[in-house]
């Protein structure tokens, strides 16, 4: 698996069904990117100015909301050490908007 480092946190898209429910959506709704995801690694936290590292506020297994533009797309192809095969993002925590209870 992936252990990010700093303020970075590994997040697995969830993909939501979109319901058409008689509304005509263009082929461009189902690509747009995610915006909600799990959080399946954490780094320790950035450092502060006094040298003391702050703490994250997500953990893993958090179900969180993110900017749909701040994080980066990677995957890892399943012959590598760690790799499934499956898209992750890498975000800094203050990509994130909200954590979903």
């Amino acid at each position: 698996m992936i252990k990010p480092t700093s303020d970075h946190v590994v997040i697995e898209p969830v993909r939501e069904e979109r319901k058409k429910g008689g509304i005509l959506l263009p082929d461009t709704v189902e690509k747009e990117k995610s915006e909600k995801g799990e959080i399946v690694a954490v780094g320790p936290g950035k450092m502060n100015a006094e040298g003391r590292r702050v703490p994250m506020e997500v953990k893993k297994g958090d179900v969180v909301i993110f900017t749909k533009y701040g994080p980066r797309t990677m995957k890892i192809p399943a012959g590598r050490p760690g790799g499934d095969d499956r898209e992750y993002l890498i975000a800094r925590e203050e990509d994130i908007l909200a954590i979903i209870k």
